[in-house]
């Protein structure tokens, strides 16, 4: 049993997921950290050498290896779950929670570690708003639970919340 960590960039997989899996005594992996344990290179570097076909290409491959894994809080990529390839892989294996925020938010959060574009020639924030707008229903299909990430509470109260929610829904923690 894993706890995967699914939303946009920005809406808080890494910061929540390392607390959450320190509290949990379980591991942490971020899908970012791993692709670039894995091609040698920084993410962004995939996608600006091997397109966005590679970097699908390499995430189906890590995806598979986190399915395998037990006891581990897993940040995925902000597309990740956008191909029905990873949640096929990724379903029955673990505990799939959501974290949204509003689109302002998002922005704001990501703006000092710009990222490679999905929608060329646009904005940050038009980028963001074309992804969420044109895909949270396979957000939400995806997920077990929704949580939403920008409540103005700090990480250590957001935790515990989670920690509330796994231990009431699937007896974890």
């Amino acid at each position: 049993m894993n706890i995967y960590l699914a939303g946009m960039i920005g809406s808080g997989k890494t910061t929540l997921g390392r607390p959450l899996a320190k509290r949990l005594g379980w591991s942490f992996d971020d899908l970012d950290d791993a692709m670039s344990r894995m091609a040698g290179k920084p993410f962004s570097r995939v996608v600006m050498e091997d397109g966005w076909l590679g970097f699908r290409e390499l995430e189906y491959a890590i995806i598979k290896q986190f399915a395998a894994m037990d006891h581990t809080v897993i940040g995925l990529g902000g597309g990740t779950v956008r191909y029905e390839w990873n949640c096929d892989v990724l379903r029955n294996t673990g505990v799939n929670i959501l974290l949204i925020a509003g689109l302002d938010i998002l922005a704001e959060r990501v703006k000092v570690n710009d990222r490679p574009r999905v929608n060329p020639k646009t904005t940050l924030e038009q980028d963001i708003a074309q992804i969420w707008g044109n895909h949270q229903d396979l957000y939400y299909k995806f997920a077990d639970i929704v949580y939403p990430t920008d409540k103005g509470i700090t990480i250590e109260q957001e935790v515990d919340e989670l920690l509330e929610i796994l231990r009431s829904r699937y007896s974890i923690g």
